[in-house]
């Protein structure tokens, strides 16, 4: 007896919704307000850093905290690589520090930036209004960005600083 199996096709996949346009993304975000950070590392080839508005608390119990990283930023593959990093927040009168970090093709850490190596070996900024001391736990792929989870080994605040936000593409102070 032959028993003949039915040929069996997979449907076609769906299509991925497109989503909204990144001109129209980009504009709904610009409605929302946001702290503004500079995260630096150092992975062995020399401090990198970058301005984010990405930065989350994301758990208390371990401190976890996410940012995201573009995969096309020169600080990227630094980051991929460090063990730990530097959030910090940026001060309401700190708008040419984060300029500077947000700027491309430039040594960001050069004069006027003034910054210090912590104890670890990390790249610190002066005369920020509070900073973060973490330890990469996890990096999730997200999008044409990656989305980093880290411990909070260590924090340092300077009190009754006013915070510098950006809002609708520019920024701003409370």
């Amino acid at each position: 007896m032959t028993v003949t199996v039915p040929s069996y096709a997979a449907p076609a996949a769906a299509p991925a919704p497109a989503g909204i346009a990144p001109d129209r993304f980009k504009q709904a975000f610009r409605r929302y307000p946001a702290g503004v950070v500079v995260i630096t590392a150092d992975a062995g080839r020399g401090p990198v850093g970058f301005t984010a508005t990405s930065l989350t608390s994301l758990s208390l119990d371990p401190p976890l905290i996410s940012f995201g990283i573009g995969t096309t930023t020169s600080s990227w593959p630094h980051f991929e690589q460090a063990r730990t990093a530097v959030v910090h927040f940026l001060g309401a009168e700190q708008q040419p520090l984060a300029t500077t970090f947000a700027t491309s093709g430039i040594d960001r850490f050069a004069t006027p930036t003034r910054w210090h190596r912590l104890p670890e070996g990390e790249p610190a900024l002066d005369g920020v209004a509070g900073r973060l001391r973490v330890e990469s736990e996890q990096i999730v792929p997200a999008g044409d960005h990656r989305i980093v989870i880290a411990r909070v080994v260590d924090a340092w605040l300077d009190e009754g600083r006013s915070p510098l936000l950006f809002h609708d593409g520019a920024y701003h102070s409370l």
